[in-house]
């Protein structure tokens, strides 16, 4: 049985598939969960390849077969469906009175993340985050807004034309009107996806914006949109899913922004250094 999640796995290794298997992860990436839950033959036909390509992408998967492949599908499901309630009922009372299980889970989920973080997807998100000819829209729901914000801030000091999508959902479609193809929408969202941040992505989508998105193991629906998909583990033994691997992640992409346009960005921090001065503001690092 896979210990790893199958969207994680599939993700990680997608540069190890064939190119028939590849169509198999990236039908399955843009349609999941059903994508999964039909017949060999069903998800052959969606994917153009034939059967047989179905079943070697399942093995390599590390599944004895395509059951077993559902099988690991629904027992996803049933984890992305968990509220926060049920998973403190099914806690275990001693995991919750002592700090150490959630520590080690915390730097295990940090570690495991960046581990198997798609090299491939890291990169071509930092390039895009990096091109000064894109503007970027950062969104978030109700727990992973300030996720967006902290992102946002760090990013408007290395490039210009960084904006945070923030407050009441009716705002937002100020922002939405102009969006179009050179418009990049960074989305962070977490299970229980919320409906108005899909839809968002989905309307900045069908107008022509590059969607990436920041994710947790089981993928938000708007994976099936996104040209870039980063996932992170955030489950950990409290009632509350963590935040640390999703702001390592952020992170890393803010690092790898500013080393991909170095001079620029140098320029850029010195510039803000000289404004400090001259009003004599002080930095709240």
């Amino acid at each position: 049985m896979m210990e790893r999640p199958l969207l994680e796995e599939i993700h990680d290794r997608l540069e190890e598939f064939t190119a028939t298997e590849r169509k198999a992860a990236h039908a399955f990436l843009a349609n999941y969960p059903m994508q999964g839950l039909g017949t060999v033959a069903q998800f052959a036909a969606a994917a153009g390849v034939s059967s047989p390509t179905i079943l070697r992408f399942v093995a390599r998967l590390g599944l004895p077969g395509f059951a077993e492949f559902q099988n690991q599908l629904r027992r996803e499901l049933e984890n992305q469906l968990n509220t926060p309630l049920a998973r403190s009922s099914a806690m275990d009372s001693g995991a919750v009175a002592s700090a150490d299980p959630m520590v080690e889970k915390l730097v295990e989920n940090v570690r495991e993340t960046l581990a198997h973080l798609p090299k491939s997807e890291l990169a071509g998100m930092i390039r895009l985050l990096a091109d000064e000819k894109k503007t970027l829209h950062l969104i978030g729901g109700r727990f992973t807004d300030a996720l967006a914000r902290y992102m946002a801030a760090h990013l408007r000091i290395v490039r210009s034309n960084v904006l945070h999508v923030a407050g009441q959902q009716g705002n937002w479609l100020d922002q939405l009107i102009g969006i179009g193809p050179k418009d990049v929408i960074v989305v962070f969202d977490i299970r229980r996806y919320q409906t108005e941040i899909i839809q968002f992505a989905e309307a900045a989508a069908k107008q022509g914006a590059t969607v990436t998105l920041i994710t947790d193991s089981w993928m938000s629906p708007i994976g099936r949109i996104a040209s870039y998909v980063l996932p992170a583990r955030v489950a950990v033994p409290s009632p509350w899913d963590s935040s640390a691997a999703l702001m390592a992640i952020a992170e890393v992409l803010i690092a790898g922004v500013t080393r991909e346009n170095a001079e620029y960005s140098q320029r850029r921090m010195q510039a803000l250094e000289d404004l400090r001065n001259a009003y004599d503001l002080e930095s709240d690092d």
